[in-house]
């Protein structure tokens, strides 16, 4: 029989460390305790039904926010009838205002989904009204679209300036441009001022930002279009040129809100913890096992954000809802930051 304790001790181990299940029975049986990787998932898979309801609640104060970042990445999940796997999609929704000193602590929510298309993307941010980061992915393009003629919630795009970045880094390696050089240098200038104002209020951000940055981008404007008259419709600056126009009102977004980031890097640095599980894990059984992922990953990465001992937390918080002493209508306590600023209030 598991304690919770032990429980949380292996959900930590996969979505915080990375280990895969294979590998605990392993460090397991060097102790001389024999476990079977099957009773490791069917644990894990018990914490996940435990901790469904927190992740609700954890998604619901993710989409409550002005503020959205949203990205996509992969996750296989075995397919029997086809004998391989299936190409499933883990979504993530992230905010974080430390940049620029706001209220809302840091979070990550994970969504699996068979699919990657705009209609899951509108499914799931129905209840989401704001500004959502992202990269240049078209079915966040028709969300904001749909969004826009059918007169329901609004919906800003604010695109990634990063993205638009690696285009032309990857111009200089394959062809060694010196005018891809030229608007990298050029974007860099804008990072070197966020660098600068980053901890600043959203009002200091946003004048900095007109003062200095937009100059920048005006600059980077006239370069883009003055080359796009100049060179082959079919190079590789070209489309690097047509991919950051086409954008640009959304990447100049910044410009005019000190909360909104040059990039959707928030959400990218959180969607390195899924790529470092599903290396080691490979796949998940199946859907099943996917919205486990998901509940879990999500929780665990929410809490290292926010500071804490992921162990630490997730074994207070199993006990707490398992034991029956936390209610359903008191899970807000437990969410990470609420469970941080009980324990500091308990130790004053």
């Amino acid at each position: 029989m598991a304690t919770t304790a032990l429980a949380a001790h292996i959900v930590v181990s996969k979505f915080a460390w990375h280990l895969p299940l294979y590998r605990q029975t392993q460090i397991f049986a060097g102790y001389g305790v024999s476990l079977d990787r099957g009773t490791l998932g069917i644990w894990v898979a018990r914490v996940a039904w435990w901790l469904k309801p927190l992740y609700d609640r954890l998604l619901a104060f993710i989409r409550s926010q002005p503020r959205v970042f949203s990205d996509e990445t992969r996750l296989p999940r075995l397919d029997p009838g086809r004998k391989r796997t299936k190409v499933c999609q883990i979504w993530a929704q992230a905010i974080d205002d430390r940049p620029w000193n706001g209220p809302a602590p840091p979070a990550v929510g994970y969504i699996f989904s068979e699919s990657r298309s705009a209609r899951e993307a509108e499914r799931q941010l129905a209840s989401f009204n704001g500004i959502l980061q992202v990269d240049g992915y078209t079915a966040y393009k028709t969300l904001a679209r749909h969004r826009s003629k059918s007169n329901s919630s609004p919906l800003r795009l604010a695109f990634c300036l990063a993205h638009a970045r690696r285009k032309f880094v990857d111009v200089v390696k394959l062809t060694g441009s010196p005018e891809a050089l030229t608007i990298i240098s050029m974007l860099a200038e804008i990072y070197r001022i966020e660098q600068e104002i980053r901890g600043q209020g959203a009002e200091d951000r946003q004048s900095i930002r007109q003062l200095r940055s937009a100059p920048v981008m005006h600059q980077i404007k006239i370069r883009l279009l003055e080359l796009k008259g100049d060179i082959s419709t079919q190079s590789a600056l070209t489309k690097a040129i047509n991919y950051t126009l086409k954008h640009w009102t959304g990447l100049t977004a910044f410009l005019d809100d000190g909360t909104i980031e040059v990039d959707s890097n928030i959400v990218e640095r959180s969607m390195k913890s899924v790529a470092l599980t599903r290396k080691n894990s490979m796949f998940v059984g199946n859907a099943k096992g996917g919205e486990t992922f998901a509940v879990l990953a999500s929780l665990v990465n929410t809490a290292k954000l926010n500071g804490l001992d992921p162990h630490e937390w997730l074994a207070d918080v199993l006990e707490r809802i398992v034991s029956g002493r936390t209610k359903i209508n008191q899970l807000d306590s437990l969410l990470p930051w609420n469970w941080k600023a009980e324990r500091h209030r308990i130790a004053a």
